[in-house]
């Protein structure tokens, strides 16, 4: 699933080409994503110009003077810039047609994304409201995740990957910065004391920023006919490297599963 290093490289990457852009005309292929796409998204769009595009979290928001369109690009979701008269390949369910002569094209196979529209505060939206604060933005804080972490027993692993806590940790990020902090994964989230949690929210940023510049530099314009960011590019510490010697002090690292995810760490360089 894309995380958030991969959202941010997206909306970077497409920013230039539709922002300033009025949509000529929307084409929905395939409305059947995780939520139907808006059956008046078409009427609502045509005629307008894209003032920017914005990320909360995992959600791309497109605005306009009349609404928002908000994205989530799901599982296997991706955005590309195409000459508007491009065919359609299988699996490219929507199309925004600028007056630019290109098109905005939204790819996703296995349709667990998702494209809505608002014409209210996109931040207020039922699925972004309750959201916890950006992790590269001032209100996240090692002070931040140890007082929202008091009492709590679950593992630091899925604390930090809980949306309400913080947005866009996902997965592969959450087990990098865990490394990068010395912490393990299943630690009690409430049995960390705050200056390691000052050392954890240090991480966090420094993992994501990281992807986002790896990311950023690969794949610049998103005009490739893959249109898919570049994290795999990302030399990963622990990630994915079950079996291998840590890079750090040569331990082999481990895999367990946390929170039915599998989770990779240190047991030399984590505790």
């Amino acid at each position: 699933m894309p995380e958030l290093p991969e959202v941010e490289t997206t909306r970077q990457g497409i920013l230039r080409a539709v922002a300033g852009r009025r949509v000529k005309r929307v084409v929905v292929r395939d409305a059947r994503l995780r939520w139907r796409v808006p059956a008046g998204l078409a009427r609502a769009l045509a005629g307008q110009r894209i003032e920017t595009v914005e990320r909360r979290g995992k959600y791309l928001i497109f605005r306009t003077p009349a609404g928002s369109m908000l994205m989530h690009l799901g599982m296997s979701g991706s955005l590309r810039i195409v000459p508007s008269g491009r065919a359609p390949e299988k699996h490219e369910h929507i199309d925004l047609m600028l007056d630019s002569g290109t098109t905005l094209r939204f790819r996703d196979p296995r349709r667990f994304g998702s494209v809505l529209w608002t014409t209210a505060d996109p931040l207020q939206h039922k699925l972004l409201r309750q959201l916890g604060p950006e992790p590269l933005e001032r209100d996240f804080s090692g002070d931040y995740l140890f007082e929202r972490a008091a009492g709590r027993r679950q593992g630091i692993k899925t604390f930090i990957m809980d949306s309400h806590i913080v947005v866009g940790v996902g997965n592969i990020y959450a087990s990098e910065a865990l490394f990068g902090a010395g912490i393990h994964p299943v630690r009690a989230a409430g049995r960390i004391s705050r200056a390691r949690y000052q050392r954890l929210a240090g991480s966090i940023r420094r993992v994501l920023r990281a992807a986002i510049r790896k990311g950023g530099t690969t794949l610049r314009d998103f005009v490739n006919d893959a249109g898919e960011p570049g994290y795999f590019r990302v030399k990963l510490q622990v990630y994915d490297r079950a079996g291998q010697p840590c890079r750090r002090c040569g331990e082999t690292v481990r895999a367990i599963r946390s929170g039915q995810r599998s989770t990779f760490y240190c047991p030399a360089c984590q505790h």
